[in-house]
């Protein structure tokens, strides 16, 4: 089932919760809702599942225009964070609720039983079956809720933050779980969440949100790599961010001409330059050009990177992602000096 957001517009009093925002979700495709918290992505899911309705614009299904239609009418299946599971009911009767419940086209006592057993074993539950969810972790109790979303056999899945109540260990599972779920089932999906690596790591296309609106559309690679303004780039992910002149297709940077990833938009003369910090090289003495002075501040050698943190002789503060060799080959130490290198620097006109 494709999707079409035509310019929607919701407000909550003075608070512009979406300001005409447009996008398109393809057929079979899992799409990521990603932004801050009160940037628009909830009220978004809950219009598409008919939970809201929008102040203005349109909501196409296949090109049927669903707008006003009822949640029954949409045929969403929905997934809440919380899990909003039946605490009274195993979970077979959980997953087997809404079969039960169906006004029309209701399955028998044996197609439900048939229903719900094909399920216990996609979401790999079959034996906890006649557990109830105060019995089960709380990933098993999610993947319970996914179950009972699939078995009405909708034509959209909706997910709002489904790892958020989570540790991070159990989320990371889940999401990848979640990944082969849905390519075993191809359902349209749309999930919301304000983890970026979570959207990255689950997500066909993400859709990066702020204050209401779009900022970028793109698969993780686009947005990751190159994003489309400021916000994006710093929202995901770490980022050093320089205001710059651009001068002979370079970015001058603290009296320092760094070369660029790309060549910067004709015409422009004031920019922000950004860099990850991966893409920062540390060295101990200037090499051709390209090296800006810094200041080691502090030094965390835990964990799979060594991240250090600088600042440039105007103050600025630098984060830098280092190996364990080459942390060992350098032998730094807060309050030494070093160079800042990259060729990885991308460019966002300034105003």
């Amino acid at each position: 089932m494709k999707i079409e957001v035509q310019n929607l517009t919701k407000r909550f009093g003075s608070f512009p919760a979406l300001d005409d925002v447009s996008l398109t979700v393809e057929s079979g495709e899992l799409l990521a809702l990603l932004g801050p918290s009160g940037c628009g992505k909830t009220t978004l899911l809950r219009i598409l599942s008919g939970l809201e309705f929008a102040d203005r614009g349109h909501v196409l299904f296949d090109g049927e225009d669903a707008t006003s239609q009822s949640v029954r009418m949409r045929r969403v299946g929905f997934v809440f964070q919380h899990y909003a599971l039946f605490r009274h009911m195993t979970v077979f009767e959980n997953i087997a609720f809404g079969l039960r419940v169906r006004r029309t086209g209701r399955p028998s006592r044996r197609g439900i039983r048939s229903r719900v057993e094909e399920l216990l074993e996609l979401v790999k539950l079959k034996s906890l079956a006649k557990r109830y969810p105060a019995q089960l972790s709380g990933g098993q109790r999610q993947r319970v809720a996914l179950a009972r979303a699939l078995a009405v056999e909708p034509r959209v899945l909706l997910l709002d933050e489904p790892f958020g109540a989570l540790d991070a260990k159990v989320r990371q599972e889940l999401r990848r779980w979640l990944r082969r779920l849905h390519d075993d089932v191809h359902i349209t999906s749309v999930f919301v969440t304000h983890d970026q690596e979570e959207a990255l790591e689950v997500a066909d296309r993400v859709v990066v949100m702020n204050g209401g609106r779009v900022e970028q559309v793109g698969s993780p690679d686009q947005v990751y790599h190159h994003p489309a303004s400021p916000f994006v780039c710093d929202f995901l992910g770490n980022v050093n961010l320089f205001h710059c002149s651009i001068q002979y297709g370079q970015a001058y940077v603290g009296g320092v001409f760094f070369d660029l990833a790309e060549p910067p938009p004709e015409g422009t003369r004031e920019a922000y330059v950004y860099v990850r910090p991966h893409q920062l090289d540390v060295i101990l003495e200037p090499v051709g050009s390209n090296n800006l002075p810094a200041t080691i501040k502090l030094i965390n050698a835990a964990g799979p990177q060594v991240k250090v943190e600088l600042a440039t002789d105007w103050g600025q503060v630098i984060h830098a992602d280092l190996t364990h060799d080459q942390y060992r080959v350098l032998k730094l130490q807060p309050g030494g000096r070093v160079f800042l290198s990259t060729k990885g620097m991308r460019v966002f006109q300034a105003g």
